[in-house]
């Protein structure tokens, strides 16, 4: 076991969780933030591990295009503990009896962040953030919202998404979320826990499609950007 692995081990666990005394709120729904649960010195080896995904958005996790300290990180959110330890502040009775879909976004567009729930095959889903500097934004900071039509109107303040910020919450008809329109590099893990294995397969189908379409739309638009106009 490498040391990076050791180090994840020792932070992403429920005595981690419990020590970094998170707000934990049951209304409007279900939710949790976490701050500081990563070592600053674990910081420079994450963001060189950080995968360089070609397209926007969250796309499927694949451990051989991340490096150590990445999967790592993976494996302890996934880890059946620190996801019954998650559940515990969630409402949620043995949260890791559900299968977990893990996706990661490098980089965001600007028609991403729209206020919505997650939909009904989601139990729960755990972001960690892992940017090493969000200072004076707004924009690309999550927000916990009372309604779907009003960025105004939060919950808590917005988080900005900065390195070893964990936010996750239960799935509801309303665990309203989203973020003001925001374009360019922002690291994050997602975890989802699904409500079943069938879910889990659909949504990785659907991951791997999604994930060749933006190849395809990235590479068509280096080739047309490319041509003087006739």
């Amino acid at each position: 076991m490498t040391a990076v692995i050791e180090e994840c081990a020792e932070w992403l666990t429920p005595a981690s969780l419990n020590n970094a005394e998170p707000l934990v709120r049951s209304e409007p729904f279900h939710f949790l933030v976490a701050r500081n649960l990563l070592p600053t010195g674990m910081m420079d080896s994450v963001s060189a591990h950080f995968p360089k995904l070609k397209g926007a958005g969250y796309l499927p996790y694949e451990a051989e295009q991340c490096g150590d300290s990445v999967n790592a990180l993976v494996a302890r959110l996934v880890d059946h503990e620190f996801a019954n330890a998650l559940g515990d502040r969630l409402g949620i009775d043995n949260l890791a009896q559900y299968p977990t879909y893990v996706s990661i976004s490098r980089t965001l567009k600007k028609r991403h962040g729209k206020i919505h729930t997650d939909g009904k095959s989601k139990v729960a889903t755990a972001l960690l953030y892992l940017n090493q500097d969000w200072k004076g934004r707004r924009d690309g900071c999550l927000r916990f919202l009372n309604r779907i039509d009003d960025f105004d109107d939060t919950v808590i303040p917005e988080i900005p998404p900065v390195y070893g910020t964990l936010a996750a919450f239960k799935r509801a008809d309303n665990s309203f979320h989203g973020h003001l329109p925001f374009q360019g590099e922002r690291h994050v893990i997602q975890v989802a826990w699904l409500v079943n294995a069938d879910e889990k397969l659909r949504k990785a189908k659907r991951g791997r499609l999604s994930h060749k379409l933006k190849r395809l739309q990235a590479w068509l638009g280096k080739k047309l950007g490319g041509r003087n106009p006739g």
